[in-house]
């Protein structure tokens, strides 16, 4: 939800949960934990009192808690919320409690832009977080990158992003280009030769895209159509067709906006249009909860999943769940693993000065409940490498790479001739 000004104040949750002194917005709502998703939830006031320490860390940050990337948004706004709270019970960072103040940015790039702008020439904040995603990233960092701030971008994964010089932005997730991967090599597997790619017309999903069809020609598929489509579009009909007529086999679609996942699968249905295999650049369980039973079979990226073997998974699981009522997408451990992030930074460097915080993440080598982290001179992420799920009898499988997969791939069977 939208937060009004001034930034901070104080959002407790309930002690039962272990979520101690989590949201602080100053004079804006408060929201206790039985209360995290309601708008109106009374008011109150910062009090340095509730700190032994009076001078809190000010951590600014945006999400996407409403518009088209709310799903990824929320998700990736509790993880926030939720590892604010375990570095307060671990003492804060550099000694300091933290203090994070939250605005939902809507979506919306000038918004976003507005906001960080806010929070910096104001000088409300003396750090920031990332907002969700490519789209927004790209337009935030000239704005924390003139300030000078470190911006660990939590879900940020487009290549080019990393190109323009900036020295204080860090990536989190894979590479774009690497987000159906796992469905090309899956599809080689299973012997198909022809494969249509769909991409909404967004600085991520276009990279995810063109890497899905690199791979693709490399591999050896034949990549019969490759069709971008506007934000906010509904109706997938003519894109259906157009998969049908180019005789694919598998279809790999790369969105921001992930409705539009379940919206081509039904459009496919409706125009009696089949394709062997059909994968996603984003998992999430909402896919599965609208399509029911049709999801079986269907692929998806997953840069994370609660089964891999990384440090602190069960317990961010178990409060995560405890916390939220539902259990925690990749969007939210990507953002819980960024904030850890910021934070091993800091104190590696024993300071915020952007120049030292900066050099201690560029030599940081660590491994988050999120996976391995590590970056080249740019901040670019070379450690990490994402997961391929599938949907078996309503349950996401990791089945790629095979060194972490849980269950075999339930591959089509291709006729001989």
């Amino acid at each position: 939800m939208s937060r009004p000004d001034p930034l901070f104040g104080i959002r407790p949750l309930m002690a039962a949960l272990l979520m101690a002194l989590l949201v602080l917005t100053a004079c804006g709502d408060a929201v206790p934990e039985d209360d995290l998703h309601q708008e109106d939830a009374g008011e109150a006031d910062f009090d340095p009192d509730a700190f032994e320490d009076p001078d809190p860390l000010r951590i600014g940050a945006t999400m996407s808690e409403s518009g088209a990337f709310a799903t990824q948004g929320s998700a990736a706004a509790n993880g926030y919320r939720l590892c604010v709270s375990r570095l307060n019970e671990e003492g804060g960072i550099l000694g300091r409690p933290v203090a994070l103040g939250l605005e939902d940015d809507e979506s919306d790039t000038e918004r976003a832009v507005e906001l960080y702008t806010r929070m910096l020439e104001g000088d409300e904040v003396d750090a920031v977080f990332g907002p969700y995603g490519s789209s927004l990233t790209a337009v935030v960092a000239p704005v924390t990158e003139v300030h000078r701030k470190v911006h660990v971008s939590p879900l940020a994964a487009t290549s080019s992003i990393w190109e323009e010089g900036h020295e204080y932005l860090f990536m989190v997730l894979p590479p774009a280009e690497l987000f159906l991967g796992g469905l090309v090599e899956l599809a080689v597997e299973a012997g198909m030769e022809r494969m249509a790619i769909l991409r909404e017309e967004l600085i991520f999903p276009r990279a995810a895209a063109d890497g899905a069809e690199e791979l693709a020609r490399e591999a050896g598929l034949e990549v019969v159509l490759h069709q971008g489509f506007e934000p906010g579009t509904t109706d997938f009909g003519p894109l259906a067709e157009a998969v049908g007529e180019a005789d694919a086999q598998v279809l790999g679609v790369a969105a921001s906006a992930l409705d539009a996942f379940a919206d081509i699968v039904r459009a496919l249905d409706e125009a009696g249009v089949e394709v062997e295999m059909f994968g996603t650049s984003g998992a999430v369980d909402a896919f599965r909860d609208e399509l029911g039973s049709r999801a079986d079979g269907t692929f998806g990226l997953s840069a994370w999943e609660p089964g891999l073997p990384y440090p602190g998974v069960d317990e961010f699981v178990e409060d995560y769940e405890a916390a939220f009522g539902m259990a925690p997408s990749f969007h939210a451990a990507g953002a819980y693993g960024a904030c850890r992030v910021f934070a091993q930074g800091a104190e590696q460097a024993g300071s915020l000065d952007p120049d030292a915080h900066r050099q201690a993440l560029l030599e940081l080598e660590t491994t988050t409940i999120f996976g391995d982290w590590a970056v080249d001179e740019r901040g670019f992420q070379t450690a990490h490498q994402g997961t391929t799920i599938q949907w078996q009898d309503g349950e996401r499988v990791v089945v790629w790479p095979a060194d972490v997969a849980a269950a075999e791939p339930r591959l089509p069977v291709v006729p001989e001739d």
